[in-house]
C-alpha cells in the first residue's frame, strides 16, 4: 500500500471523505435513523456487529467507489472486523481505492471557557502503531466550540495541534477537527478566532509535517481560504454538523476547496428494510449530490 499515492489522492483527487466513525453513544441513533431498533441487540459487541453490517452494506454498494470518495473514517471497531474477508482498511483501499481513516479520540472533556477538549488518551501511541499496521493512512479526533471564548478556542486548538503533531511522528497524517457548534450563539466570531488560532499553529509547523483540517462549515464563505492554500494542509474537509444534507450542500458548494466529510447526511435516507437496489439507487443519489457540492 503506497503512502504516497494515498497522500496525492487525498489531496488532489475529487470527491469527499465518507464518516463512518460513530461509536459508542452515537451508535443507537445512526442505527434508529437507519430502521434498527435496540431490540436488535443485548449488548455493546452485538450492537457493533448490526453497525458493522450497515457499514459493510455501504462500503460494498457499487455506488460507493474512489471515483467520488476519497476516504473513509472507521472506529476501531471497524478497523478490527473484516469486509469480504480482509480487513476493512485493505478492503477500502484495494478494493474500492478510498484511504482509510481511524478516529482516535476518546471522546469530550466537561466544557471549560465555552470549549470542550478531548479527554485524557494514555492509549493513544499504542493505537497509531495498531493503525500503521493495519493499513490506515491518516486519523481524525473531534474537539467542539460552544461560545465565542478566545481562551477555550485557544485550549482546543493547541491540544488538537499538538496531539497532531504526535500523530504526524506516528506516520500517519491527522485530521484535525475543531468543531465550532452550529448553535453557537456568535458562531461568525467564534471561527474568526478559529481561523486565527489555526492559522498561526499551521505557520509553526515544519515543512514535512502534513495535517488535515475538518471544520464546521463557516458563516462568512470561504474563510478558510488561506487554509486550503496552506502548504502544510493535504485537504480541508467539512464536517455537516446537524445541518441536513440539503443545507449542508447548499454552503459547502460556496467553500471552493472544501470538500465534504459527512456522516449523518450521507446516511440520510438509508434504511435496513430498503431492497438492495433501493439501497444502492438512494446511497448513488447521496453521493452524487455530496460529491458536486464538494466539487466547487
Amino acid at each position: 500500500m503506497s503512502n504516497a499515492e494515498q497522500l496525492e489522492k487525498i489531496k488532489t483527487a475529487p470527491g469527499f471523505i465518507a464518516a463512518l466513525d460513530q461509536s459508542g453513544g452515537s451508535t443507537p441513533k445512526a442505527l434508529g435513523l437507519y430502521g434498527v431498533t435496540p431490540d436488535a441487540w443485548s449488548n455493546d459487541e452485538e450492537m457493533f456487529t448490526v453497525v458493522h453490517e450497515m457499514r459493510s452494506r455501504i462500503m460494498t454498494s457499487p455506488s460507493f467507489g474512489g471515483d467520488r470518495i476519497l476516504g473513509a473514517i472507521l472506529f476501531e471497531n471497524t478497523m478490527d472486523r473484516e469486509v469480504e474477508g480482509q480487513s476493512t482498511a485493505s478492503y477500502l483501499w484495494n478494493v474500492k481505492n478510498v484511504v482509510p481513516f481511524l478516529k482516535v479520540d476518546k471522546g469530550l472533556a466537561e466544557e471549560v471557557d465555552g470549549g470542550q477538549v478531548m479527554n485524557p488518551n494514555p492509549g493513544l501511541g499504542d493505537l497509531l502503531e495498531k493503525a500503521k499496521a493495519a493499513g490506515i493512512f491518516g486519523t481524525k479526533m473531534r474537539s467542539v466550540i460552544k461560545q465565542a471564548n478566545a481562551a477555550g478556542i485557544q485550549a482546543v486548538v493547541d491540544q488538537q495541534f499538538e496531539v497532531g503533531r504526535q500523530i504526524v511522528a506516528a506516520g500517519l497524517v491527522p485530521i484535525i477537527e475543531p468543531e465550532v457548534d452550529i448553535h453557537c450563539p456568535d458562531k461568525a466570531d467564534a471561527e474568526d478566532m478559529l481561523h486565527d488560532a489555526i492559522m498561526g499553529q499551521l505557520n509553526s509547523l515544519g515543512a514535512d509535517e502534513i495535517v488535515m483540517l475538518k471544520l464546521t462549515l463557516p458563516e462568512k464563505d470561504n474563510l478558510y481560504a488561506d487554509c486550503v492554500a496552506h502548504p502544510n494542509v493535504a485537504r480541508v474537509v467539512a464536517l455537516s454538523g446537524g445541518y441536513a444534507r440539503e443545507e449542508a450542500n447548499d454552503r459547502l458548494s460556496r467553500q471552493n476547496g472544501m470538500v465534504a466529510s459527512f456522516s449523518r447526511a450521507l446516511a440520510e435516507g438509508l434504511s435496513a428494510q430498503q431492497s438492495a437496489d433501493e439501497f444502492d439507487s438512494t446511497l448513488d443519489a447521496s453521493i452524487a449530490s455530496i460529491a458536486a457540492a464538494s466539487a466547487t
